[in-house]
């Protein structure tokens, strides 16, 4: 009875009710040092952005999409500390280490 549908009747109640419950939660406050932080790390993720634009290598796609990602889940409660945001920030710039291998194909 999980996937039964929902007439459109119920889905707007269902929505009133999904509406009411998220308005009933006390919101949470986020001081002026938090802001700030916020604002500082959104700016230096962006221009991390823009700087690797015309970039090529095969660390440079992954790290974009993890600084986009990054600033789409902004609001989320639970943000990456201050070292694993630096290197959020390197990624796109930071060469990866060849693999070594013991193919002694010539």
């Amino acid at each position: 009875m999980a996937n039964a549908k929902l007439t459109p009747l119920q889905e707007a109640e269902a929505r009133r009710a999904a509406a009411a419950a998220a308005a009933d939660r006390p919101k949470r406050a986020i001081s002026d040092e938090e802001k700030a932080t916020r604002k500082d790390r959104v700016a230096k993720a962006k221009d991390a952005l823009a700087r690797s634009v015309g970039m090529k290598g095969e660390q440079v796609a992954p790290a974009r999409t993890a600084l986009k990602v990054y600033l789409q889940k902004l609001n989320d409660p639970k943000q990456p500390d201050d070292a694993a945001f630096e290197a959020l920030i390197e990624a796109p710039f930071k060469v990866p280490f060849k693999k070594k291998t013991n193919d002694r194909r010539f």
